[in-house]
């Protein structure tokens, strides 16, 4: 009996020692991205552009994507607003937000409700306005973690312009662009 025993302890730990040879470091699923500080102000410059909303008038949000997002559960873009004096609060169900503000200020009202939530698309609702959330004032070099769940709305201060990184984390991998 004590030879079975002997046995089986030899038997777990050679397989765990065979387990621990044959494990590796994961290979990366994709090049890095390297983007300098020019590169960043080129593209946040390149969104500046005003375009007008033909039937709303309003003047349109900007963003460009700085990595592939396809099939990762992030995405990292720039995100410009020229005088953006109105938006709709929404809450995100399946997705955390991280902004680093790169030009301007903005009211961002964080937590309290939506009313009259309306889902616009799959785990993303919209409203008009936020009841009970509290305000701050965000500008330049400020970073904010909007969690999922989490109602937000951002108005730019005075109507002027402004920009920042969006960090995205979503909890699963994005579907392939097509």
């Amino acid at each position: 009996m004590k030879k079975l025993i002997l046995l089986g302890i030899f038997i777990f730990l050679f397989s765990i020692v065979s387990f621990a040879q044959t494990r590796e470091p994961s290979k990366p699923i994709r090049p890095f991205v390297v983007k300098t500080k020019q590169q960043v102000g080129d593209i946040e410059k390149a969104l500046h552009s005003i375009d007008v909303d033909v039937k709303t008038k309003d003047v349109v949000s900007k963003t460009e994507d700085l990595i592939d997002n396809s099939e990762m559960q992030l995405r990292v873009a720039i995100q410009y607003d020229a005088k953006k004096n109105k938006a709709q609060a929404e809450v995100h169900d399946a997705s955390d937000d991280v902004f680093y503000v790169l030009e301007g200020s903005a009211e961002l009202t964080l937590g309290g409700s939506l009313e009259n939530p309306k889902e616009a698309t799959a785990g993303e609702w919209k409203s008009d306005k936020i009841i009970g959330g509290q305000t701050f004032t965000i500008k330049k070099g400020d970073l904010i973690v909007v969690p999922r769940g989490t109602p937000h709305q951002r108005i730019n201060t005075k109507g002027k312009t402004f920009s920042l990184i969006l960090i995205k984390i979503f909890s699963v991998p994005q579907p392939p662009k097509k």
